[in-house]
């Protein structure tokens, strides 16, 4: 399905980050995976590479535009070409609003906000320079629709790449480079397993009965950058298993 196709995963060390670049990998595409961490990034690369997958880790920040470009230039030095970009980086910093400090405000608004909005600009450069069109996906989040405890600072920035997303029609069409977001629910990673009582909670709360699993949400991204979706831009879609539609709180 992905054939001849080069992406940039970011924030994939594990989760639905890794999912994503394990199932482009698997289809066929030849993969960047960028994490933070660099034994993540570097354990997760070789991962797919034994599965049967081409992939190559990068290691860096993406709260740093300037390492956000060199992901760009180093992946299009290896391979000579860029066709998909997906921003899926980010952190959360829970708080109170009523306390939450700068600090943390900043770092939530670099990652989240300045890591997706500098990933699409490099890979729309360089998608613009090839001439052949791309597709760029942002992960949102669920919060970016639903009010949540404890995360307004986190929330705003889901929100924000949502309308970067709609936004970005205008700027990139001319181009034939559609942009998309995914907003997750729910979902079991290596991060929420270690909460026991995660799996029990959502899935109570979640009507489909269950809280999704990386696959549910990888197997949407990868749509929205196949060719199926061409004509598909400025859209979100909500992997919830229909949690906002009654939206009760774990809380």
């Amino acid at each position: 399905m992905f054939d001849g196709k080069i992406a940039i995963v970011t924030g994939a060390g594990q989760g639905i980050g890794f999912e994503i670049c394990r199932q482009l990998a698997l289809q066929g595409a030849k993969v960047v995976l960028n994490d933070i961490d660099q034994n993540f990034s570097k354990y997760a690369s070789q991962k797919i590479i034994t599965e049967g997958g081409e992939c190559i880790a990068h290691t860096g920040d993406v709260a740093n535009s300037n390492y956000v470009k060199q992901l760009v230039n180093d992946t299009v030095k290896q391979y000579d070409k860029l066709d998909i970009a997906i921003a899926n980086a980010g952190i959360t910093l829970f708080g109170d609003f009523l306390d939450y400090s700068s600090d943390s405000f900043d770092q939530v608004m670099k990652v989240n906000l300045g890591g997706t909005f500098f990933l699409a600009q490099a890979a729309a450069n360089q998608m613009k320079k090839q001439g052949m069109g791309g597709s760029l996906l942002f992960t949102s989040s669920v919060v970016g629709h639903q009010a949540h405890k404890q995360l307004a600072a986190y929330a705003m920035t889901k929100a924000g790449i949502e309308m970067l997303a709609k936004n970005l029609v205008i700027e990139l069409s001319q181009y034939k480079i559609n942009v998309n977001a995914i907003a997750p629910g729910a979902t079991k990673t290596e991060r929420t397993l270690h909460d026991p009582e995660y799996e029990k909670i959502w899935s109570t709360l979640t009507p489909m009965g269950r809280p999704a699993t990386t696959r549910d949400i990888a197997d949407t991204a990868l749509y929205f950058v196949s060719d199926a979706a061409r004509h598909i831009t400025g859209q979100t879609i909500v992997i919830d298993g229909g949690w906002t539609a009654i939206s009760p709180s774990p809380f």
